[in-house]
């Protein structure tokens, strides 16, 4: 599977971009979000979902981690494919998703284009709790140290603790922090305060 792709961005608008590496032109989806991100940029890492059907080979690009982790969770919901994904990441910023989804903020989710009361209602009852966060404890900062966390997230919870518990320390931590910790600091910290 492609984690990324890294080259020239040689097209681009706010649906699709294309990006040449080692002399191929990649051709991916992209959200309104990551479009505005890569304004004026030539060298792009681009973050890759490939979908690959029996008719298709699709590549879904995304400029920030948190944004493909959010359409993946997306995809996850019966009934929400990539374009719906895609649609709703154009609709509303990741961090405005999320608060919505965390929020059972269906007028927002219905706003999307293709989603109506019903999908709403069902993205919210399945990625509330996978999302793991209620409306106060809603953190969203920028890209870099939204990866950070996401990454610290992830490690915790492969070492098997609680998702809410380690999120609460992990957004602590950040809070306190200028914004340019290292991920391997972080879950140092944050083992200490799971301890």
């Amino acid at each position: 599977m492609i984690e990324y792709i890294k080259g020239e961005l040689v097209a681009r608008t706010p649906t699709h971009i294309v990006v040449e590496t080692a002399g191929t032109g990649y051709i991916m989806a992209v959200s309104l979000s990551t479009f505005e991100a890569l304004a004026g940029k030539k060298q792009v890492k681009i973050l890759i979902h490939a979908v690959i059907r029996e008719d298709a080979h699709n590549l879904y690009g995304f400029a920030a981690e948190a944004e493909r982790a959010m359409f993946r969770n997306l995809i996850s919901v019966s009934g929400i494919g990539p374009s719906s994904a895609m649609a709703a990441l154009s609709t509303l910023a990741p961090g405005k998703l999320q608060s919505a989804i965390a929020n059972g903020d269906v007028s927002s989710l219905q706003k999307i284009k293709g989603i109506g009361a019903k999908s709403a209602q069902r993205i919210i009852v399945d990625l509330k709790d996978k999302i793991g966060l209620g409306g106060d404890n809603l953190h969203f900062v920028n890209d870099s140290s939204n990866t950070v966390r996401s990454e610290a997230l992830r490690a915790l919870h492969n070492l098997g603790f609680d998702q809410r518990r380690t999120q609460k320390i992990v957004d602590e931590i950040l809070d306190k922090s200028d914004g340019s910790i290292k991920i391997e600091d972080l879950i140092k910290l944050s083992l200490k305060g799971l301890a």
